[in-house]
């Protein structure tokens, strides 16, 4: 890994960020009390908050609406 580039480019490169991440996007939504989800729910869910957390949600629910056949 390019670690130096990395953080001259602002990047985090440390565990802890990505753990936290992580377990904002993961945990707070699928560990909840009483949740039950199966792998195909969980991984739809993942995609729209990870979709949301990086500013491209807009651009995924577009790409959805064309792909669906009206």
């Amino acid at each position: 890994m390019r670690y130096q580039t990395f953080r001259q480019a602002g990047y985090f490169i440390g565990s802890g960020v990505v753990e936290a991440g992580c377990k904002a996007l993961v945990g707070q939504r699928l560990k909840q009390s009483g949740m039950r989800r199966s792998v195909v729910g969980a991984r739809q869910i993942l995609t729209l908050r990870c979709a949301l957390a990086s500013g491209l949600f807009d651009a995924l629910w577009d790409l959805c609406h064309r792909l669906v056949p009206r």
